[in-house]
């Protein structure tokens, strides 16, 4: 069975190290303290799918350092609230907002987002969550929470990593599970759900290819600065990560492991 692997409060933890940075540039092309799967161009897309402007108001379902709501908030001007149940990813959001003079457009919370969302119904004009769902459990509730507290005419955007589409062994389920919580879904599981919960206009984009670029990506930058990130994170979960990474990589490349991004909106 893996071992267990600490991703989040290492990367969150070590925001400002320039270590963690120069991994983010050569992984993603930036740096808006990416954890996940989002490649550059499905970030510049968002606020277009999501058609957010000036006025909008948005929340992102797993914020983790807050680095992409707040690029959104300069981009576009939109208000955002970011959710996050690591501490150290919300205090490392709240800190970048007040350094960047943006804490009246962006504020950042601890919170479940598995639990009831602590917001009034029709508060946002969209809801978005970049490869988060798949560690919460409870999808049917959490998807009607987002239903319920979006605008009607809003647009709800999430990604899910892990739908399943080839055979996989006990082992690389474990290896790929090794930092947290997962929930595997087979393919039509999200857009069922997403229709029962009362969004429409459901659309799916095949980003599997992207996201097995990014692993390699990021897994290449990480060993390139081996003797720095064993130094922080210690060598057995170096390594753990490491393994993580390239058995994404692997899965994603062979499709045995897809990644979606979905679209939806509420009526109005």
């Amino acid at each position: 069975m893996a071992q267990k692997a600490d991703l989040y409060d290492s990367a969150y933890g070590n925001y400002v190290s320039d270590t963690y940075r120069q991994v983010r540039i050569e992984t993603y092309g930036e740096d808006l303290g990416q954890t996940s799967w989002v490649t550059t161009e499905e970030s510049n897309e968002i606020p277009q799918l999501l058609d957010l402007r000036r006025n909008s108001s948005a929340l992102e379902v797993g914020c983790g350092s807050g680095g992409y709501a707040l690029h959104l908030a300069e981009k576009v001007g939109c208000r955002l609230v970011g959710l996050d149940i690591n501490a150290l990813g919300v205090r490392n959001a709240n800190q970048l907002a007040l350094a960047r003079g943006l804490v009246a457009e962006a504020r950042f919370e601890q919170c479940d987002a598995s639990k009831n969302l602590p917001f009034d119904d029709n508060t946002f004009d969209a809801v978005f969550s970049n490869d988060v769902l798949c560690h919460l459990p409870g999808r049917p509730e959490v998807l009607s929470e987002m239903f319920r507290i979006l605008k009607p005419g809003g647009g709800m955007l999430f990604s899910d990593a892990l739908v399943v589409g080839g055979l996989l062994s006990n082992e690389e389920i474990a290896t790929r599970s090794s930092i947290g919580f997962y929930v595997y879904s087979p393919p039509g599981e999200n857009e069922r759900l997403m229709e029962r919960a009362g969004f429409r206009q459901i659309r799916v984009t095949d980003t599997t290819e992207s996201a097995a670029r990014v692993a390699k990506r990021w897994h290449l930058a990480r060993e390139k600065r081996r003797e720095e990130l064993v130094a922080v994170e210690g060598n057995i979960n170096f390594e753990g990560l490491q393994r993580f990474l390239s058995c994404v990589h692997t899965l994603t490349g062979e499709r045995r492991l897809l990644r979606y991004l979905y679209f939806a909106s509420k009526d109005p």
